[in-house]
């Protein structure tokens, strides 16, 4: 545990880096001398260090977003009018997404068990209230189950422009649950449930149909990628939440500051996996690719999804 002593003499150091990039931001980085210029990266090294210090107390979660979000506006400000580089990129996915998924992962799986609970309960309805269904789905979609067929047939012949048509969609729906956090959280919740009401209904009423394993075989595919970025981002509308809610030690808009940041990063890292998804469902899900197989890419893709979220990005051990 990090103690008293070592965070009252820190602190000094902190407070320093933030005046100077607070002064920066007013007056641009012409506003600071060459010493100051010098005194800002040393200061910016030091509090990487201890940001990694902090990283190892469990206890000092709020202090880490704190530092995070410090260094994150000194970073922006020191390496402003270099190049991007594509290293840049790589690093943000190898080892920022990874590093904020694990820290905000408590609101992403609220967002799943939301999701989960409301697909299960619904299931349930729609099993014993058939009409249930046809009131949720309407009809039309009602009437192609009954005759046994997929409604998802009609994307074969139009791919190029049905994986573009479902990588708009599915953007636009994980960044309308992130945009909810604003709501103090409703409307994210509001989203996870009409998503678990609508997998739920559709489960049911293919499953009475004989339907089912025609059903999840089309989602299996794409799924393992699209369902995790929908709890993500409702993971970081929870998050925008939070921050708004249960400020803790924090002034309430330095909360939300913090968690809106680390929402964005959480938008920013799912983009790659919905383009993945969008291009599956429009390629491969609805294609004639023999059902094991389609199960299998499920499998491979979500293992190494898991994979990545909860290993890439981990702090080294140090050798001795």
């Amino acid at each position: 545990m990090i103690s008293t002593r070592w965070l009252e003499k820190r602190k000094t150091y902190w407070a320093r880096l933030e005046q100077l990039v607070d002064r920066s931001n007013k007056g641009g980085i012409s506003a600071l001398d060459h010493r100051e210029l010098q005194e800002l990266g040393l200061l910016y090294r030091q509090t990487a260090s201890d940001l990694a210090t902090v990283r190892e107390d469990v206890t000092s979660k709020q202090l880490s977003f704190y530092l995070n979000q410090l260094l994150g506006r000194a970073h922006n400000l020191i390496y402003m009018g270099h190049k991007q580089k594509i290293s840049g990129l790589v690093r943000f996915y190898t080892q920022t997404f990874p590093q904020v998924f694990r820290e905000t992962f408590p609101q992403t799986f609220l967002a799943f068990l939301i999701f989960t609970v409301t697909g299960i309960a619904t299931w349930a309805v729609t099993i014993h209230d058939p009409a249930f269904a046809h009131r949720m789905l309407g009809p039309e979609m009602m009437a192609t189950i009954e005759k046994r067929e997929m409604w998802t047939k009609s994307i074969v012949t139009i791919k190029p422009l049905a994986a573009s048509g479902i990588m708009t969609n599915n953007l636009a729906v994980c960044f309308t649950a992130f945009a909810m956090g604003i709501t103090a959280g409703l409307g994210t919740i509001n989203m996870m449930v009409t998503n678990g009401m609508l997998i739920g209904v559709i489960g049911a009423a293919t499953w009475q149909a004989g339907m089912a394993l025609q059903l999840w075989s089309f989602v299996a595919g794409h799924g393992a990628l699209e369902l995790p970025a929908i709890f993500i981002s409702g993971g970081a509308g929870l998050e925008i939440a939070r921050g708004m809610l249960f400020p803790g030690l924090l002034p309430r808009r330095e909360s939300l500051a913090l968690a809106g940041g680390r929402a964005a990063r959480l938008m920013i890292g799912i983009v790659p996996m919905l383009i993945v998804a969008g291009i599956i469902e429009g390629f491969v899900s609805p294609s004639g690719l023999a059902i094991p197989l389609k199960f299998l890419l499920s499998g491979v893709l979500l293992t190494a999804l898991v994979t990545y979220l909860t290993r890439v990005g981990l702090p080294q051990p140090e050798t001795t």
